[in-house]
């Protein structure tokens, strides 16, 4: 079964790790790539990434032309979207550990930022009729 863990962050402009110790973000990002050299290893990884901040999103919608019509940037947004894995693993359970996992990655001084990880199932198929 495939799983989305979506890692958001707290919001209040750029990416809140540009303030960190150098020393903290250099331990951070070890830990996240060896989290996915982990997953990778174990067969369980399928895609990841991380996201540019939110002072650089914008939401699109179609015009009633078609034509994009944009609006942004939202750096004051109460949390945001960081990055994201997508796993193929045996069930929610195991989703849930690595979730965990992820969430404990360390932050200032070494201390795990504990992050919520949103978790859902990457559907294979549109739900059942329910006629």
């Amino acid at each position: 079964m495939k799983y989305m863990m979506m890692m958001n962050t707290p919001g209040g402009g750029p990416f809140q790790i540009g303030q960190w110790a150098p020393k903290d973000i250099h331990a951070h990002i070890a830990f996240m790539k060896g989290f996915a050299e982990r997953l990778t290893a174990s067969g369980e990884l399928v895609a990841a990434e991380g996201l540019a901040g939110p002072d650089q999103a914008r939401l699109v919608r179609a015009g009633k032309n078609g034509q994009p019509i944009t609006d942004g940037v939202f750096p004051e947004s109460k949390e945001f979207l960081a990055g994201y894995w997508i796993v193929d693993v045996s069930g929610p359970e195991r989703a849930y550990e690595l979730a965990a996992e992820a969430s404990a990655a360390p932050g200032p001084g070494g201390e795990p930022l504990n992050m919520a990880i949103e978790v859902r199932q990457v559907m294979c198929a549109p739900p059942p009729d329910p006629l």
